[in-house]
């Protein structure tokens, strides 16, 4: 029998999948939670202090990772590294780091151990905002085509913008690095000796197009003449689709791991997106809502179109031979944490406490005695602003409707219903300009968890929703790629497609639209088109206005 191992990095530990490839059975897991954790408030010296919106990371971290839950995998399945034949990696994108040319970070050499950019820059590091208006700015003024495949707007989450932070404030980091590298691409660096960089970041969070590259020289240089080579000196030109086979582990890495030199280890990827095969996703038309904190929508498409307020559409981002099309909601599960923790009464959380359960749970439990339209409330899901389709920070949350015999499950089912009515606005607007949703899954911890949930975005979308058999679909995606990258001559898979057909899965059970509930939720849905775009899109900017205020009275 032969296996493969997924390695999934999320923003607070990393986990070790080991499955067994002719049948997908997951065999063991193993988690390390980083030491350093996500250092937001103090470099590892604990007293050279970051400035707000800093979000770093120790790239040591990520190796602890490998050398603790490989290992850790094996001893509890027995399994011998012998017929270990494939590794995968995914991670949380747009993650940074930069380097010296044999992949040194730079954190780890004296000299700049106490200059804070040279540490991992952890996706949701949101200094750079500054740099994202003005390339936005820049790029929207010279008319840049790549713009339009980003929604109009490019996130101070992503490359370019952490990069042109570096250059402003701590210029000497930038000319020290040779290479800036997302912390995929450089874990596979670590355990091949290759310098890969894998498609889905490069055009996700890089601004990297098949057909086209990257934007020109002459783009860099107008955004910061001494940003003019970056692509050539910084970054690279050869990047590789998702199922290619980056290299194999070396026998440095074979330390490290466990595992057999020669070990075939995949080009890496982003969690979300690796997660798609994992459901069997293998066609056009089939959208995948992976829904945590946030939700990200990724759905294949056989043309490249321009859908406003989207995240992206990059040429084998998603799976070899599509394109891949992203969206997403910036406040789901953050949503419902914000509601338990600040406006639950002491008798709820009492009546939790006495039954045993979480609140979370108790709050779903009534919610779900509660019929379609039966609480008069209505809520635009803006808690932490609007990333899909308005493209909007700033945007924040409202509530509708609600009276003094309002009570918190009749809250917390609107706050529901309208993460539902977001994830309709999406699929509308694929659908309006050109691009199939036919079918939806869901993978994550509510998708796993949460049956009211699902049944009313089924309700809301009208839609079947088939939900992923993995409780950890992103490390089981990865492991598929890593199947992929070993080959059929291995005991591995020809194609990413013929790994999805053959062991990606779903759970028996799915859920169907309720006929009377999908009425009533259209005339509800129609009332929240009413009021997105009455706050979206500029007749009322109440909500900047209030931000405004704020910022001028807390000073």
């Amino acid at each position: 029998m032969k296996y493969s191992i997924g390695v999934d990095y999320g923003t607070q530990s990393g986990r070790a999948l080991l499955i067994e490839i002719e049948t997908g059975r997951e065999v063991a897991a193993a988690v390390k939670s980083y030491t350093h954790g996500v250092m937001d408030e103090f470099l590892p010296d604990g007293v050279t202090a970051l400035p707000p919106d800093w979000a770093l990371q120790h790239p040591a971290d990520y190796l602890e990772v490998l050398q603790t839950t490989i290992p850790e995998v094996l001893r509890i399945s027995g399994v011998s590294a012998e017929d270990v034949i494939g590794v995968g990696i995914d991670f949380t994108s747009c993650t940074i780091l930069p380097t010296k040319r044999d992949g040194t970070p730079l954190c780890m050499l004296e000299p700049y151990r106490g200059n804070p950019h040279s540490y991992v820059k952890l996706w949701k590091h949101h200094a750079a905002q500054e740099e994202a208006n003005r390339l936005n700015e820049i790029a929207a003024a010279r008319g840049e085509s790549f713009l339009a495949r980003y929604g109009g707007k490019i996130s101070s989450e992503w490359l370019v913008p952490k990069v042109w932070q570096i250059v402003n404030e701590a210029p000497e980091i930038y000319e020290a690095a040779d290479r800036i590298m997302e912390a995929a691409d450089w874990i596979v660096y670590q355990l091949t000796g290759e310098e890969k960089r894998n498609s889905c970041t490069a055009g996700y969070k890089g601004l990297w197009h098949k057909r086209e590259g990257y934007p020109s020289a002459e783009f860099f240089k107008a955004l910061d003449p001494r940003l003019e080579r970056l692509v050539a000196d910084k970054l690279s030109e050869s990047i590789y689709p998702l199922g290619t086979k980056a290299g194999e582990i070396t026998e440095q890495a074979a330390l490290l791991t466990g595992l057999k030199p020669g070990t075939a280890v995949a080009v890496g990827n982003v969690d979300a997106h690796v997660s798609l095969p994992a459901v069997g996703i293998t066609e056009p038309g089939h959208m995948l809502m992976i829904m945590g904190t946030s939700t990200c929508h990724i759905l294949l498409g056989e043309e490249e179109r321009i859908v406003p307020g989207m995240c992206g559409v990059v040429s084998d981002g998603a799976m070899p031979g599509y394109e891949g099309y992203e969206a997403g909601q910036s406040c789901v599960g953050d949503h419902f944490e914000w509601f338990t923790a600040h406006c639950v009464p002491a008798e709820l959380q009492k009546e939790a406490e006495d039954k045993g359960v979480g609140i979370h749970e108790l709050l779903t439990e009534k919610a779900s005695r509660l019929r379609a339209g039966e609480s008069g409330l209505l809520a635009l899901d803006w808690w932490n602003g609007n990333r899909s389709t308005l493209v909007d920070a700033d945007l924040t949350g409202v509530l509708i409707g609600a009276t003094l015999l309002t009570k918190p499950e009749e809250i917390y089912r609107a706050l529901i219903e309208a993460t539902a009515y977001g994830t309709k606005v999406i699929i509308d607007a694929f659908r309006e300009n050109g691009v199939p949703v036919r079918q939806l899954y869901a993978a994550g911890g509510i998708a796993e968890k949460n049956k009211l949930m699902m049944q009313i975005y089924a309700d809301v979308t009208n839609m079947e929703i088939r939900i992923a058999a993995s409780p950890q679909t992103p490390a089981y995606g990865a492991a598929m790629f890593g199947a992929v990258a070993a080959g059929e001559a291995r005991g591995g898979f020809a194609s990413i497609s013929d790994a999805a057909r053959a062991i990606g899965k779903v759970k028996e059970e799915y859920y169907k639209p309720i006929p009377e509930n999908v009425r009533v939720y259209e005339r509800l849905y129609a009332e929240y088109k009413t009021l997105y775009d009455y706050f979206g899109r500029g007749d009322n900017d109440v909500m900047k206005r209030l931000k405004s205020i704020k910022r001028e009275v807390i000073g």
